[in-house]
């Protein structure tokens, strides 16, 4: 009699050796791989590689001529319709004009389109220049980077202490801090 048991394992292989034409045909069957690689087309299409992302929060700088002009923070981001349009939820944007006086923007949701640099604030846009002490308010807001132009092609309402302006339509040039409104301009003193 064997008085260790451990020297009975190498009667294992021997076994699955004897055994093998049992059970390698079901498990050779098992294994094969399964359909052709007929049709199959590897395309070259660059915008079939776009990169889709979701992230919980995003910061966007904006410089130009070395000077930081916008941080745009928002809690989530995702991507568009392509890699260049990135989609934000919670938008908190600060705007430094080239005096340094801060402008505070908000907004339910916005979009950046990468290689346009065109900024839109959607929904509940507030946009509030403390030193002024105004505040504006309107669900649309386009910003364009190559023109510093800042388009509200809807209903703009304006607070200050000292008046109230209504206007179907703003278009306001960040560079010579002049506005444009019109479309049934109300203005309350």
């Amino acid at each position: 009699m064997i008085k260790n048991p451990r020297n009975l394992l190498w009667l294992i292989p021997l076994l699955l050796f004897l055994t093998s034409p049992i059970w390698e045909p079901k498990a050779a069957s098992f294994l094969r791989p399964r359909g052709t690689f007929d049709g199959v087309k590897i395309k070259n299409n660059p915008t079939d590689n776009s990169q889709k992302f979701t992230m919980d929060s995003l910061t966007i700088t904006m410089s130009s001529n070395g000077r930081v002009d916008w941080v745009i923070n928002a809690k989530q981001a995702f991507t568009g319709k392509s890699d260049k349009e990135i989609n934000m939820i919670d938008v908190n944007a600060i705007y430094t004009a080239k005096d340094d006086t801060l402008t505070n923007i908000t907004s339910n949701k916005g979009i950046y389109i990468v290689d346009q640099r065109h900024l839109s604030l959607m929904e509940k846009v507030i946009i509030d220049k403390p030193a002024e002490q105004q505040k504006m308010f309107t669900e649309l807001l386009h910003y364009f980077d190559a023109t510093k132009m800042a388009v509200s092609p809807g209903d703009v309402k304006i607070k200050s202490p000292k008046f109230t302006i209504r206007a179907g339509r703003m278009d306001y040039d960040l560079s010579s801090d002049a506005y444009d409104l019109s479309d049934r301009v109300l203005c309350t003193f």
